[in-house]
């Protein structure tokens, strides 16, 4: 395979990337590896994974690079596939859409997992590459949004609204945060949007923990949400009974 090429320097394309890590079920269908690109553009108040924020982070890796650490787990792979996370993957444009083509072309299963904020980043033939799209919503009105974030939640919606219409799969995506993203009008807004796309899978409710904190100290950031409790099994167990009522699969 010929090296594929930045378009701006002619040099070989490299990104990123911060990590990658193997999961089963949870990045996606089946047995996957999961690359972490670094860089986002999103401030969450409960992101356990703000060592990924900085763009150019981590090690530099090529396409090639990527496809030589996926042979090393290519028959695991053949049975679940490629997971491209962060950080925001998207902020990465040019490297995951060249990542994800190549990773097509050697008959992987990919899936992107994103906050949706640059989605009109993804242009018809990227679209074309992404068998699954792990969709964070991260709250349902859009002034606690931004307040969660830092960004706007629009733009979000917008991809979502793409996703549908291309029928790509999605799985949604929602931390369940007490006090902070737990209101039921907010999730009965979200679940009853989701409905209403028609490719939504399934949808992920992921208690709150507090695993992300040290790492918040470590980098000097002040961690807003010190003092908040994980999610009880009860208030847990109420999220995803209001998505289920709207007849939406849940995890």
């Amino acid at each position: 395979m010929l090296p594929i090429l930045d378009s701006v320097s002619g040099q070989p394309l490299q990104g990123w990337i911060h990590s990658f890590d193997t999961s089963a079920g949870v990045d996606g269908p089946g047995l996957r590896l999961s690359f972490f690109l670094s860089g986002c553009l999103l401030r969450c108040l409960y992101c356990h994974n703000p060592d990924t924020w900085t763009p150019h982070h981590g090690r530099q890796m090529s396409v090639e690079d990527l496809l030589a650490e996926t042979k090393r787990y290519a028959p695991m792979l053949k049975r679940g596939g490629i997971t491209f996370t962060g950080g925001e993957p998207l902020l990465q444009t040019e490297f995951l859409r060249a990542a994800l083509h190549a990773m097509k072309a050697e008959g992987y299963h990919t899936a992107v997992d994103t906050a949706g904020l640059l989605g009109d980043r993804v242009d018809d033939a990227m679209m074309r590459d992404i068998d699954l799209v792990l969709l964070d919503i991260k709250h349902w009105n859009a002034e606690s949004y931004l307040q969660i974030t830092g960004q706007k939640l629009e733009p979000t919606l917008q991809f979502a609204r793409r996703l549908a219409e291309a029928k790509r799969p999605v799985w949604l995506r929602y931390v369940l945060v007490p006090g902070l993203t737990d209101q039921p009008e907010a999730i009965e807004g979200l679940a009853e949007f989701a409905a209403s796309l028609g490719n939504i899978e399934r949808v992920d409710v992921l208690p709150f923990h507090q695993l992300g904190k040290d790492k918040w100290h470590a980098l000097g950031l002040q961690y807003h949400l010190e003092t908040t409790p994980a999610p009880t099994h009860e208030q847990t167990a109420d999220a995803i009974s209001i998505f289920a009522r709207h007849g939406l699969k849940t995890v």
